[in-house]
């Protein structure tokens, strides 16, 4: 990487190399196991209980997405990504889209772009929420099963989900976000039902806060645990809260704005330490600035069409022979960036190649870097704090 970080161990060990007589052991941490958010694996090499190696393998959940993608017409390709981060599928049709718009020099309408805003903020809400209970969850014994925490932010997200089940009828393959804007409209009396859910939420953050950041056992778990400085963050191209928490005051929403943040003000939230205390600190901080956002976003929802281009009657509409297109945008997990190639399928109805940066594959890189040093109860504690998704890894 560079002088201050030279690679993952400054003291690399091979199998081949090993004693068959000394204290190192391999562990397969693994990918049948509840802590690694998915089927993942991380081959770690130790010393005792201390992690001298750490070796990730990503793969085991590949769908082919990509290839998908280059198959279906640019219509059909959007709720396919639905399952790529499985726990925010808001945003991954939105990036896609978006993607799609680009290339084929779609407008879309204001109201639409305010809505995406608004779905993809509560989004980040139901997001965070969840990854505030598992990471209870992660820590276990230590806040008494961690179950409590789980079971109350898990209840917040499903209010969430309800929000968005009134709107597009779906709890989870929304495919409301269409190419020129969305599918669904906001149903009248939809607002009163956000603001009465935000309140909520907003209301019961410190009773979370106590009994998970402000509680000393956490403090203890992931203050100066898994730390990840500016320089490492921004040589693994790390985004999103793990880069905040570095330092870094780096987000899309308010540095390449898009949807209706070049008209709403996003206050983005920072740390300094790189820990897994920080990142925490920076999603906790996340989940009330959302909760603004998403009441600035209804109190000034124009009026007006939510789709600037022709209703989709044949699955060959949408054509384009030549160019090319990249978007990113900020979800709960860094950037989602996707690359599209035209000139696919039958004269143009499909992308040649279309390629997708998953934001959470980035952040599992970091952990070459940051396990060696920690115990293998702290290896579940700082991939927790990265927030990894596996469906949007393997895609």
């Amino acid at each position: 990487m560079n002088a201050r970080h030279p690679g993952p161990t400054t003291d690399r060990y091979r199998l081949e190399q090993m004693d068959a007589d000394a204290d190192l052991m391999v562990l397969n941490f693994g990918p049948q196991h509840p802590s690694t958010h998915g089927v993942f694996r991380i081959k770690l090499i130790l010393d005792g209980e201390v992690v001298v190696r750490a070796i990730p393998y990503a793969g085991y959940l590949h769908r082919g997405v990509e290839k998908l993608l280059e198959k279906l017409t640019f219509a059909q390709g959007v709720p396919i990504v639905d399952k790529n981060d499985y726990v925010s599928p808001m945003t991954n049709e939105q990036a896609l889209v978006m993607a799609f718009e680009k290339l084929l020099k779609i407008e879309v309408p204001r109201r639409a772009r305010w809505m995406r805003t608004i779905f993809a903020e509560l989004q980040r809400v139901a997001s965070h929420m969840l990854w505030l209970g598992t990471f209870a969850l992660d820590m276990g014994g230590a806040l008494g099963g961690g179950s409590g925490v789980f079971i109350y932010t898990f209840r917040e997200r499903d209010y969430i989900l309800d929000l968005f089940e009134m709107v597009t009828g779906g709890r989870f393959h929304y495919n409301t976000h269409t190419i020129g804007g969305n599918r669904h409209d906001i149903p009248a009396g939809w607002d009163r039902e956000v603001f009465k859910v935000l309140d909520l939420i907003e209301s019961r953050l410190p009773e979370y806060e106590a009994m998970s950041s402000n509680n000393a056992i956490f403090v203890a778990r992931t203050k100066g645990v898994g730390v990840i400085d500016k320089d490492l963050a921004l040589g693994l191209g790390l985004t999103g809260p793990i880069l905040r928490a570095s330092g870094v005051p780096f987000d899309l929403r308010r540095d390449a704005p898009y949807h209706a943040y070049d008209e709403l003000k996003v206050n983005v939230a920072t740390a300094t330490a790189g820990d897994c205390q920080a990142r925490a600190q920076v999603r906790v901080a996340e989940l009330r600035e959302s909760i603004r956002l998403v009441r600035d976003g209804l109190a000034g929802l124009p009026a007006g069409g939510i789709n600037g281009g022709k209703p989709i009657k044949m699955p060959q509409q949408f054509k384009a022979m030549a160019g090319q297109a990249y978007v990113g945008i900020d979800t709960p997990r860094g950037e989602l960036g996707t690359f599209v190639v035209a000139g696919g399928g039958d004269k143009g109805t499909a992308p040649y190649r279309c390629k997708i940066r998953a934001p959470s594959l980035h952040a599992l890189s970091a952990l070459p870097w940051i396990l060696p040093g920690h115990t293998v109860s702290d290896v579940v504690v700082i991939l927790g704090s990265l927030d990894p998704i596996m469906g949007e890894v393997d895609r």
